[in-house]
């Protein structure tokens, strides 16, 4: 799976698991993983680093 595919997927997860949990602290380190995850995204596309191709690669 290529990393941005990853965490695209990352994103989705943490984002549907923030709305259906009842935790409000569980669900606010759901919402921070996910903008990490959208942060460390727009970095690698900022790289060019996309389709499983850069140094991350592998």
């Amino acid at each position: 799976m290529a990393r941005i595919d990853y965490l695209n997927d990352q994103i989705s997860r943490a984002e549907r698991l923030a709305k259906m949990i009842a935790d409000e602290l569980t669900a606010t380190r759901l919402r921070a993983f996910a903008a990490e995850c959208r942060a460390e995204l727009a970095a690698t596309q900022g790289r060019g680093e996309f389709a499983g191709f850069g140094p991350q690669a592998g």
